[in-house]
């Protein structure tokens, strides 16, 4: 603390030049010391970088599951949908255009398509698979009259869980009184277990189609698929 030197004229304290000077040279010190030295500065980016690393995993997180979420919402309503438009026309529809769902095929997270086996009006046991991709671009091509959506494997995309959905005709109480089944399969590991080619399109290795018991994911260890309730 500053003690200024004053004398007293004519009753009055008066404050000498000397100590103008003083009081002036010592709130310019204080002046100069406003702020932060180098030395807080990068203790505060390296705080700011370490939270940053423990915040940033859980964050990506949360955003592949905002996008996953879009996957399980669309391969549920093809689910849906077929099973809507087998009990209009007593057929799967044979490809995502046919189903009319009002949702794109492509989207910027993923590609959506459907693929039937068994088919065809009074035929038993049919099967109809809707899949739900990582988009990499474009690689969900649309198909047209009775064939089947077609996809281009090579262009699959990020590392967020595939999804893929099925539903049958199946004869669980005899072979004249028939149930219309599905299920929603969830990836269990991001980038694992993904089709390879075409002949894994139809998610046979993916899913259990029994026509005496249901369809059923296909679970191996800590991969394959789970599924969605």
């Amino acid at each position: 603390m500053t003690k200024l030197l004053t004398f007293v004229y004519q009753g009055k304290k008066v404050v000498t030049e000397f100590n103008r000077k003083l009081l002036q040279t010592n709130f310019n010190k204080k002046d100069s010391e406003i702020g932060f030295t180098l030395i807080e500065l990068l203790v505060v980016i390296i705080i700011i970088g370490i939270l940053a690393a423990i915040a940033l995993p859980a964050f990506l997180n949360q955003a592949n599951k905002a996008r996953q979420s879009e996957a399980k919402t669309y391969v549920g309503e093809i689910n849906r949908a077929q099973q809507v438009y087998y009990l209009e026309k007593q057929e799967f529809a044979p490809n995502f255009p046919s189903l009319n769902v009002g949702i794109n095929q492509n989207t910027p997270n993923y590609a959506y398509g459907v693929n039937r086996l068994t088919y065809g009006k009074g035929v038993p046991n049919q099967q109809v698979y809707g899949f739900g991709l990582p988009n990499g671009g474009t690689n969900a091509v649309p198909g047209s009259a009775t064939n089947p959506d077609t996809i281009n494997f090579a262009a699959l995309g990020a590392p967020i869980k595939a999804y893929a959905g099925v539903v049958i005709v199946a004869n669980l109480f005899g072979a004249t009184d028939s149930a219309i089944l599905s299920v929603l399969c969830e990836q269990n590991v991001a980038g694992v277990d993904y089709p390879s080619s075409a002949t894994d399109f139809n998610y046979t290795a993916f899913v259990n189609t029994s026509t005496t018991s249901g369809p059923t994911c296909i679970t191996s260890g800590s991969t394959g698929w789970s599924p969605i309730n």
